[in-house]
């Protein structure tokens, strides 16, 4: 079953099980999926989905740091509730120690050495594991690695 498919199931489900705040997110997605398919002509793969979903969490990542400034805790709740919806649909992050793993290959691969090839490196690695790495861990373990 390919992911847009089972975004439709889910939806379904979530709709006959009255689960608002899933059905909500989901109706977002759904919109998403179908601004990209005629974006691109209306064929649109997993890997585009996948791309959907991570940009979705990170907007309600951000959201949440928002609202924890400005003391609205309820608010940020309610994204956090949405993020572990969509998390479903993203495959399981690395760990640390295969996140490092992947930076020391990716580093010894690619032959950086200095912080100039912290972009090399970062492209490499996202490449590699779409949508299983947080940017933000990333950047700074690279960082960390080749200073």
């Amino acid at each position: 079953m390919s992911l847009i498919e089972q975004v439709d199931t889910d939806y379904i489900a979530a709709y006959k099980a009255k689960d608002d705040v899933k059905k909500s997110v989901l109706r977002h997605l759904k919109t998403a999926i179908k601004n990209r398919m005629v974006d691109s002509g209306g064929e649109i793969t997993d890997e585009d989905v996948l791309d959907l979903v991570a940009k979705q969490i990170k907007q309600r990542k951000d959201a949440i740091e928002q609202y924890e400034s400005a003391g609205r805790p309820e608010l940020a709740e309610k994204e956090a509730i949405e993020i572990k919806a969509l998390s479903g649909y993203m495959p399981p992050e690395l760990s640390t120690g295969e996140l490092e793993a992947a930076v020391d290959k990716a580093i010894a691969d690619l032959g950086a050495s200095s912080i100039q090839d912290m972009g090399k490196v970062m492209q490499a690695i996202m490449a590699v594991h779409k949508g299983q790495v947080d940017g933000k861990a990333l950047s700074s373990l690279v960082r960390s690695r080749l200073a």
